[in-house]
């Protein structure tokens, strides 16, 4: 069942024991709590791991503004962009040396493939990563609301737990990497 940042919000809320809310604009202390931190809390948990769901790759275009020093081109980043993973050329999205600075990514590469990790709307996010958003607001809303620090420290500890169990069903949604490239192989042949 998808749901959306409020059914998020009040199911978190509902953990620690407070009511649900109706918008972020309902009133209530609850609400704008939730309206307060909903978006930092769920894009920085985006941003702590390359989710199968929230990971893309895009062609990036060149703009108009050249990096001051290093590199040789600038690209702008897609609007939905939380975190750089890779870049790469032509074919292949990764192997370019870059950096990501003032909102751009600086490369030397006339062209650029950005493996990303991007916003998806809430109602994309699979169950296993609802349950690990919802644990991570509960443990964040705990003390503005309860006004509880030991209640916080052991959301934040169930929260950790929900993330780790999240990752690892995750990473289970992709073929592992090989390796390609490794000195020590390549000594023995």
């Amino acid at each position: 069942m998808a749901l959306s940042d409020i059914a998020l919000c009040s199911r978190a809320l509902i953990r620690i024991g407070a009511a649900p809310i109706t918008s972020f604009s309902d009133g209530t202390a609850e609400s704008e709590i939730a309206g307060a931190l909903f978006d930092t809390v769920r894009d920085a948990l985006l941003s702590a791991y390359a989710w199968s769901f929230a990971s893309g790759q895009v062609v990036l275009s060149q703009i108009i503004t050249t990096p001051v020093a290093d590199y040789d081109f600038a690209y702008g980043l897609p609007n939905d962009f939380l975190r750089a993973l890779s870049a790469g050329s032509g074919s292949r999205g990764r192997g370019l040396n870059y950096r990501i600075a003032a909102g751009a990514l600086h490369t030397n590469a006339p062209d650029v493939v950005l493996s990303y990790v991007f916003r998806p709307e809430e109602e994309a996010f699979p169950p296993y990563f609802d349950q690990a958003l919802i644990a991570r607001l509960s443990a964040e809303f705990t003390i503005p609301v309860t006004e509880n620090t030991s209640r916080s420290e052991a959301m934040f500890r169930l929260a950790e737990a929900e993330f780790e169990r999240a990752r690892q069903i995750d990473a289970q949604q992709d073929t592992p990497n090989s390796i390609e490239d490794f000195t020590l192989i390549d000594v023995r042949d």
